[in-house]
Parts: C-alpha cells; structure tokens; sequence
C-alpha cells in the first residue's frame, strides 16, 4: 500500500498540473470506486462539472483537491490505485475507473484502480479541530486550516510542521503497545506504513516489539528523527515501486527500494553490522529486522 512519500509524490504532480482548472466533463466507468459518495455516481459528476481546482493537498496518506464551490475531490489511493495525468488521446488503461476533464484539454484526470479498494468522493470542507492548516498544499506549503470530515481524525504526519513532537512523543510513552504499533496507528501520527516504520526502526536500533511505555525520550525522539529521514530520502527518489502499481502523476516508478536497508531483505546481510536480516509475521504482513543492530527486548509488546 503506498505510504506517505508516494502520496505526496502523487499530490505534487497534481497540485503542477490541476491548480486552477476548471472541470469540463466527468465519466463513472466502475460504481465500486465511487461507493463513498453515497448520493451516488451522478451526484458526483454533478458536483464536479463547472468547479475549479484550488489546491491538492495530503494529510498522511490522504489526499483531497478543494474546489471553490467549497467542497472537495476526496481520494485515497488504497491498495493499487492511481492518480495519473495523460493526454485526451491517450489510449484508456486498462483499470480506468473514473475520468475528470478540463477546459484547456491539455491533460485528463484518471484514477485508475486494479484491485478497487482505494475511491474517490465529493466531500464537504469543515474548520481542523485545532485551528491550524490540514496539511501539505501548494508547492509543499501549509494549506487552508480545512479538511474533509472523513480526514478529521487522521493525526498529522512526521513531516508536518504543525506536529508537535513534544505531544506525540507523550502520548506514545503513555501507550501499552509495541513501537511498530504506535507507529502504524493513523490516529497517533500518519503516514507510516510497514516499509517506512521498518527502516526508520532499523536507523533507531530499536526493535519493532519494544514496549511503548520503556522508551524514554531521547529514544522517541532519535525514532522520530529517523522516520522523517527516510521519509525526506524516498520522497528524493519519487517513492518505494515494487511493482507496476506504485507510480507517480505521469506514470513513472520510485526507486527508494533500492536504498531500502532491511526491508524485504531477508537473509541478507545488514549493511551497518553485517549481521543477517530476519523476516517476523506481523499483523498479517512482515517486520523485518537486523538481529545485530535491534535486538529483541527481553518483554515484548506486539
């Protein structure tokens, strides 16, 4: 699933490209991935057709564009899906699920989704429950201080600004979880996934089972300083691609998983100690880990 430099790779492109356009034509060609807009396909086109886009912005892994009719395309990429910019005679891709047009006809919108878990809706805009900007808009600048409700209770990320890391780092000490858990919990901080929270865990020689309520400060903080690292370093590359389906606005695949230390590397060698790289199940997916540089906490959490 594409974690927070993927998104924010995708709503860079978008906010180059879409900024200001006008929405010309709308096309529904699957009703899944347009099952959360609840008043239906047509609804949708509706509210679209005429609106201008004022911005793209991201929230972890959300990602909506506002309108100046005062609501929002809303979309979440999910599993496999896919916000791509092509030319109007472009040949169709083959999971095409919905088209977006504009006046000046130079690039159409398509969200194209293999497995159809992600969607897109038209939402309403509500005031951040803290009066500051939702996320990341513009050319990487803080955006309005609104957000879809559906995004209200997605805390910020690690490579907002608004974030305070002094509040994040107590509320993951008061937690009775493992690190990898406090991590991947959207509601605690957002937009780490499985790839990122294991190379961050890995730059922190902290163990993903490491009991949340022994860590003391310096510890959240160098884990907290290695996730916007390794964040910054993927977004430098245009994201983790491991296959086909993780790319950005134009098509085009990451190659941070070149860079990637532990991750997917089972039985190889780990570049700091040399020591070899153990793969865990983990919540249904995999942690993986370097036994020399993390090793595993006498009490874990999991």
């Amino acid at each position: 699933m594409p974690e927070l430099p993927e998104v924010e790779v995708v709503r860079r492109g978008l906010a180059r490209w879409v900024t200001g356009r006008r929405v010309e034509g709308v096309e529904v060609l699957h009703p899944r991935p347009v099952r959360r807009h609840l008043a239906g396909s047509a609804d949708l086109v509706a509210r679209l057709l005429g609106a201008r886009v004022d911005d793209a912005v991201r929230r972890g892994k959300y990602l909506w564009l506002p309108l100046d009719t005062g609501e929002a395309l809303l979309a979440h990429l999910g599993m496999s899906g896919q916000m791509l910019l092509q030319p109007p005679d472009a040949d169709d891709e083959r999971h095409l699920r919905v088209r977006v047009r504009f006046g000046d006809r130079e690039r159409e919108l398509r969200f194209v989704d293999q497995r159809m878990f992600g969607g897109v809706s038209v939402v309403g805009l509500e005031p951040t429950p803290d009066g500051l900007p939702a996320g990341t808009g513009g050319e990487g600048t803080p955006s309005e201080p609104v957000l879809p409700h559906e995004v209200a209770h997605i805390a910020r990320d690690p490579l907002d600004p608004y974030l305070d890391a002094a509040a994040l780092t107590a509320r993951i000490r008061l937690r009775r979880t493992g690190i990898k858990r406090a991590l991947l919990d959207q509601g605690l901080v957002s937009g780490v996934g499985n790839i990122y929270a294991d190379e961050a865990l890995w730059r922190a020689r902290l163990h993903y089972a490491r009991p949340t309520e022994t860590l003391n400060r310096p510890e959240v903080a160098r884990l907290l300083d290695a996730v916007r690292a390794v964040m910054l370093e993927a977004l430098g590359q245009g994201g983790t691609s491991f296959d086909a389906l993780y790319i950005d606005v134009n098509g085009d695949s990451g190659y941070f998983d070149r860079s990637l230390a532990v991750y997917g590397r089972n039985g190889q060698p780990c570049p700091r100690c040399g020591s070899i790289v153990r793969r865990d199940p983990f919540m249904n997916r995999s942690s993986y880990t370097c036994p020399g540089c993390q090793p595993r906490p006498r009490r874990a959490r999991w």
